[in-house]
């Protein structure tokens, strides 16, 4: 691998932050900002919101545990891994994964562990997206939907998803990092799915 130069990219100095709204599940705040190339200011947008997290939750007969909801941003019914909010009661990314995992489908398992984290779109947000595993997951709960949540679990051959993602199946950004994380753990790890 070929490495490259190292960055002579600066951090840009904040000279001063005004908060332009809280909407509940996220604020929006208007940054001033120094560029250190330039030394011109600029005023910056970013959207501050709780930290994320998605579960990869595969059972004894590696089928995932997927759900289904209608999602109103784009008006359609996606087909994703459970997951949400890290709550500030939630200690770590696995126990709220753990949380949605339970609340979302009834699903329980173990070995849980972060398997990645990414930065959901770093040019105007502040927040980290976190890949939990679990394993040998089995349903024993009864589901515990938030009052916003309408869900159905599916239960997908961990060899099926390349498909659905190609095909356009599961579309939702954060979901497909999230089954790549899951792919390279697979490939790293030397697991086959079942033919």
């Amino acid at each position: 691998m070929t490495q490259s130069p190292k960055s002579s990219i600066q951090p840009w100095k904040t000279t001063g932050t005004k908060l332009l709204g809280d909407f509940k599940i996220f604020t929006v705040r208007s940054d001033r900002k120094v560029s250190p190339r330039t030394q011109a200011e600029h005023d910056l947008f970013v959207i501050d919101c709780a930290n994320w997290v998605n579960v990869v939750a595969v059972t004894p007969e590696q089928q995932l545990v997927m759900v289904e909801q209608y999602r109103h941003g784009s008006n359609t019914v996606e087909l994703e891994i459970p997951g949400g909010m890290i709550d500030r009661k939630d200690a770590s990314p696995v126990l709220a994964g753990a949380r949605e995992l339970r609340e979302e489908t009834g699903y329980e398992g173990e070995n849980a562990r972060v398997l990645g984290k990414i930065l959901p779109n770093p040019a105007i947000m502040s927040n980290t997206c976190y890949t939990v595993l679990v394993e040998n997951c089995r349903c024993v709960h009864p589901v515990e939907f938030d009052h916003g949540e309408d869900l159905v679990t599916r239960l997908v051959p961990a060899a099926e998803i390349p498909r659905l993602v190609a095909e356009g199946k599961i579309s939702h950004s954060l979901v497909v990092v999230a089954l790549y994380h899951f792919d390279l753990w697979r490939r790293r790890s030397n697991l086959k799915a079942p033919e």
